[in-house]
């Protein structure tokens, strides 16, 4: 059964930004979050524990966690690789 999702603001604000003028980016980014509903990926360790992440393109990572309770998956963070961990 796939999950339904909720993209946070600054998420969107920044697959916005960055998909504005890359038209590739945007067809991989909305790829990815449908299969992220289907499958959820390896949950990441230490400070981010909670969270999951996926790459786009090489460059790109997609953060979000997934409430198994309520069957939605919470994107969290679009950005460059070299910014994502940070907290």
């Amino acid at each position: 059964m796939a999950y339904g999702f909720i993209v946070n603001e600054k998420c969107q604000k920044e697959i916005d930004k960055h998909s504005k003028k890359n038209r590739v980016l945007e067809e991989a980014i909305k790829s990815k979050m449908k299969e992220i509903l289907e499958e959820h990926y390896k949950p990441l360790q230490y400070g981010l524990a909670g969270e999951r992440r996926v790459h786009i393109l090489k460059s790109f990572v997609l953060k979000f966690t997934v409430d198994e309770v309520k069957k939605i998956v919470v994107f969290l963070f679009f950005g460059h690789h070299d910014g994502a961990y940070k907290r």
